[in-house]
């Protein structure tokens, strides 16, 4: 007997010896010339900057349930010495992010595609692991390292750290340094991520399960870029890489959550109302060109020669002058100038000339279904309906034109909001065309053609 529990001592030790052979070394960069307690200041600045341009919501039961998930996580030896907040935006795009420092947030569409609690824990534990890893802070380093090694304007001596990475073109704008990052970044986030799961009590193949869902998603989008993936770039073989780095982990009754929790949560986000028009993802919003007070109007008007949009599943016409920003997986398009998308109130843009186009959830006709959305965006933009709606043909489509008033970003002025609505495979699609009372004579026969021209995939 004591032979052969030495002989079990023996393969115990062997394979304890190859699970910390096998494990990589995952610690944060040495070359960052920005210290944690800066970090952690950074990151106080960009979530004040982050909440000014979305639509945080003051929800005590998704603030908790997402809270709850992060503080198990940020718990964890793996997450460091951070001061770790969680919030919720409503935005329906699959995402989420974590500032330098802790300060992280979560999509509303990410908690409604996840399948369980551990695969939200999943996507939380590879945000936390970036701060913990200070990929952001490393990332500017690396891109900047000569300025701020001088110190250009008192970066590294105190004030504004925002504002002075912004003038390095580091700030939060499209493609922020802060929070995209290279695939090896990426790839150490996934397997610092599992053994945060694993310390925290869940299942860490469930981060895998989640990834590989959105991938599937994706092919089945014809490769279109979820948003998720678009921030995070696939590192390549990432499941597999989650999953073998699950093998080396610590054999235990791992969980999935709690699964009422996660049900109610999807339940209240199911009855929120539709977030107003000028709710954007801040790292994907489009510059406002013009102002409130409406100047800059000449080069916002649409332009007579039209180009085309195309997608799997709809294509249509659109003025030249006008460029086509898309928001992340929430199926939406802002198609408009520059000089037509203002900042209105808390900083965010607004359309005052343009066009928002998308895909709504519909399965009970057209009125019904078009009827179901206008109920839901018209209250939240304090939108008035003008007559009755107009049915119509698009294409061979069944299709129907209401139009509304409502204020608009140019101070002082009313805003007509002539929404249409085309029975589509998948659901209900819309295009929303914005113009200034007074110039809506002069923009609708380019509308028109708008409309006209919207074909929709078979």
């Amino acid at each position: 007997m004591s032979r052969r529990w030495l002989a079990a001592s023996v393969m115990l030790v062997l394979t304890g010896a190859l699970y910390a052979q096998k494990q990589k070394k995952i610690a944060p960069s040495r070359w960052n010339l920005f210290s944690p307690e800066q970090d952690i200041q950074l990151g106080r600045e960009a979530a004040a900057e982050v909440e000014r341009k979305v639509a945080v919501l003051d929800n005590k039961e998704l603030t908790g349930f997402v809270s709850r998930i992060g503080k198990k996580l940020g718990e964890q030896p793996e997450a460091g010495n951070y001061p770790y907040t969680f919030k919720v935006v409503h935005d329906n795009s699959i995402n989420a992010f974590a500032l330098p420092g802790g300060p992280s947030f979560v999509h509303t569409g990410l908690i409604q595609a996840a399948g369980n609690e551990a695969q939200i824990a999943g996507v939380l534990a590879h945000e936390i692991s970036h701060v913990a890893l200070r990929h952001g802070t490393a990332q500017v380093t690396k891109a900047n390292a000569i300025q701020i090694a001088a110190g250009i304007g008192g970066l590294m001596a105190g004030g504004s750290m925002l504002g002075q990475l912004a003038q390095l073109g580091a700030g939060l704008g499209a493609n922020s340094l802060l929070l995209k990052f290279s695939r090896d970044a990426e790839s150490d986030a996934d397997l610092l991520g599992a053994r945060m799961m694993a310390r925290a009590g869940y299942e860490p193949i469930e981060m895998a399960r989640f990834f590989e869902k959105l991938e599937v998603e994706e092919k089945a989008r014809g490769g279109q870029m979820s948003q998720f993936f678009s921030d995070h770039p696939n590192p390549g073989n990432r499941v597999k890489a989650v999953s073998e780095e699950v093998k080396m982990l610590p054999a235990r009754g791992y969980g999935k959550g709690d699964s009422a929790s996660l049900q109610r949560a999807q339940s209240v986000i199911r009855s929120l109302p539709v977030p107003k028009k000028t709710n954007a993802n801040f790292r994907h919003q489009p510059p406002a060109g013009g102002s409130a007070t409406g100047a800059g109007i000449d080069a916002a008007r649409p332009a007579a020669a039209l180009k085309q949009h195309q997608s799997r599943s709809v294509s249509f016409s659109y003025p030249e002058n006008w460029q086509v920003f898309q928001s992340g997986q929430s199926n939406e398009l802002t198609i408009a100038a520059t000089e037509g998308l203002v900042e209105g109130q808390g900083g965010r843009t607004e359309i005052a000339f343009g066009a928002l186009a998308g895909l709504a959830p519909g399965r009970g006709g057209l009125e019904r279904d078009t009827e179901q959305f206008l109920q839901q965006i018209a209250p939240a933009n304090r939108m008035q309906r003008s007559g009755e709606a107009k049915r119509f043909q698009v294409s061979g489509s069944a299709a129907l034109l209401n139009l509304y008033f409502s204020a608009s970003p140019y101070r002082g002025r009313r805003e007509v909001d002539a929404i249409v609505t085309v029975e589509h495979p998948k659901g209900l699609f819309y295009m929303i065309l914005v113009s200034p009372e007074n110039e809506y004579p002069k923009a609708q026969p380019v509308f028109d053609r708008m409309i006209q021209s919207i074909q929709i995939a078979r």
